[in-house]
């Protein structure tokens, strides 16, 4: 069995550790394996190291990984070693949904990337023989890993992998949720709450669906002035004001078509509500243990406003991520202007970076000696 390096959470709440004695499975017919390049962290990392999501412990997380293919197996039809590829979730391709072709909605989801098992039940990953819980079927923050091949996205070798990872969660999120579930129409408007990565994602989709009014609201200043660089058409710092005033008078008193919440803060969902037009939608798409209250006559009804709940922003990676990256070679997806490098031994501070807000996308180099386009 492999032995690689990979950063374990031994327990809820407790730093990485980084460890470099981890057995890695072996490959099934269907899997390929990956040389790791870099990985994004993703405020999902952070939910499941504190505990907001159930998970088991010890786990090795990460799940916005890039790389380089090594090895496939006898059934793999769509990679060969040496393909560049980015990693998302696993789908299992067979259930109704993914049959529809809604893998976000795929019927063994939670138990194919969230349970802490491969979807064939084994174990991705053991230290000294013991059962160590993966996450989406990925674990990226590992110097290799074995994927299923619907894990993948094959990308063009000329662009810079440690870039990339970033695109199979975060950015194919808050963009997904714009592109693919709110389906705004050309002179139509959206107010996006927070401008992390997810944020930044949808509001850039929403400069590229055609929408007149792209709001970006957050409480930091220097974020509010990277979202207009992004395409924001105006940006409301909501600290001490009120944000729903604040944004009908950027509407002409009438609010906005949509809205998108990627913080997960009770007070800030409620308000991606009332800042919504009559008929308007709202998309709460943070990972948050935390509730709203909603007014279901008065918004609901009354109103007829919309709220939905939406995951990896109903994407298929295979199709979505493609798309961002001819998005951005179009400079209409600037996503990497969101991102700062680390090494891999400094993915604690990584982590405290992203948690802090002062980094909006930390990416995690694993393989130093990476060149472009090599």
């Amino acid at each position: 069995m492999m032995k690689i390096k990979a950063a374990v959470v031994q327990q809820q709440n407790a730093d990485f550790e980084i460890k470099d004695d981890i057995e890695l499975a072996e490959m099934g017919p269907d899997d390929i394996q990956v040389h790791m390049v870099a990985s994004g962290i993703c405020h999902s990392d952070e939910a499941l190291r504190i505990g907001d999501a159930i998970i088991d412990y010890p786990i090795v997380l990460g799940h916005e990984g890039s790389g380089i293919v090594e090895k496939v197996g006898p059934e793999v039809t769509q990679f060969q070693p040496g393909d560049h590829v980015v990693l998302s979730f696993y789908a299992c391709g067979n259930c109704k949904s993914c049959l529809k072709g809604i893998p976000t909605q795929c019927e063994n989801y939670a138990h194919n990337n969230l349970s802490g098992i491969r979807p064939d039940g084994t174990s991705h990953f053991t230290e000294n023989g013991q059962h160590i819980a993966d996450m989406f079927d990925q674990s990226s923050f590992t110097t290799t890993t074995v994927v299923r091949e619907r894990n993948a996205v094959k990308v063009d070798k000329a662009l810079d992998l440690r870039k990339l990872g970033p695109l199979g969660c975060g950015y194919v999120t808050g963009s997904g949720t714009v592109l693919n579930t709110l389906k705004p129409r050309p002179g139509d408007t959206i107010a996006v709450f927070g401008t992390g990565a997810v944020g930044l994602a949808a509001m850039m989709a929403g400069r590229i669906s055609g929408c007149v009014k792209v709001i970006g609201i957050d409480i930091v200043d220097s974020r509010l002035e990277l979202a207009k660089e992004l395409g924001a058409t105006d940006t409301i710092n909501s600290k001490g004001i009120d944000v729903v005033q604040a944004v009908k008078d950027l509407t002409g008193g009438r609010g906005v078509d949509w809205a998108v919440d990627t913080t997960g803060v009770t007070a800030v969902m409620e308000s991606s509500i009332k800042v919504l037009a009559q008929g308007g939608t709202t998309a709460t798409i943070a990972v948050t243990p935390h509730h709203i209250d909603v007014d279901t006559w008065n918004d609901l009804c009354v109103d007829d406003k919309k709220i939905v709940g939406v995951n990896m922003g109903d994407s298929i990676p295979q199709i979505d991520i493609p798309r961002l990256i001819d998005f951005y070679k179009m400079g209409l997806f600037d996503f990497d202007k969101t991102e700062k490098f680390y090494s891999f031994d400094q993915i604690n501070e990584a982590n405290a970076d992203s948690r802090s807000g002062k980094t909006i996308k930390p990416v995690l180099v694993i393989d130093e000696t990476y060149v472009p386009g090599e």
